[in-house]
């Protein structure tokens, strides 16, 4: 596929979720990068069956902290079968849910954990990691420690 469609493809798929497709590489690596608040970011490298490059995509991070997140996705893209970037990007969205359902947690909303419970069914892996994380920035968190106390 033409990597202008593949920017294209990535720039609508942003549009209805929280994440930014913040740079674009075709020459040397075929890299969509993409971010979101708080500190989430991920890349995809694009296959390039045109000039012998890469036959599958292929996604990163370069924060240790979103890697654990992108299992899911890195699985689904080495199962059999081609992959579109639709298909990979939707996956590592719902990678991503249980963080940004963390990040968006407020005090006066319920639990946490009633989110979570939704997203048990994405893959042991991101359940546990979600966990994790959730116990990090609840042990951190003002609201917690409150709560702990009353």
């Amino acid at each position: 596929m033409e990597f202008k469609q593949l920017v294209d493809t990535a720039e609508k798929w942003c549009a209805g979720n929280p994440f930014d497709l913040i740079f674009a590489e075709e020459f040397d690596e075929r890299r969509l990068d993409f971010y979101a608040e708080p500190g989430i970011s991920f890349y995809v490298l694009c296959p390039d069956n045109v000039n012998g490059g890469a036959d599958n995509f292929h996604v990163w991070s370069e924060s240790e902290d979103c890697l654990p997140f992108l299992q899911l996705a890195q699985d689904y893209i080495s199962s059999c079968g081609k992959k579109t970037l639709l298909e990979i990007l939707d996956k590592v969205l719902r990678s991503f849910r249980p963080v940004s359902d963390v990040a968006t947690h407020h005090p006066s909303s319920p639990t946490p954990f009633v989110r979570f419970m939704t997203h048990a069914d994405e893959g042991h892996v991101a359940w546990t990691m979600a966990k994790m994380q959730l116990f990090s920035i609840c042990a951190s968190s003002h609201w917690f420690r409150n709560k702990r106390h009353s």
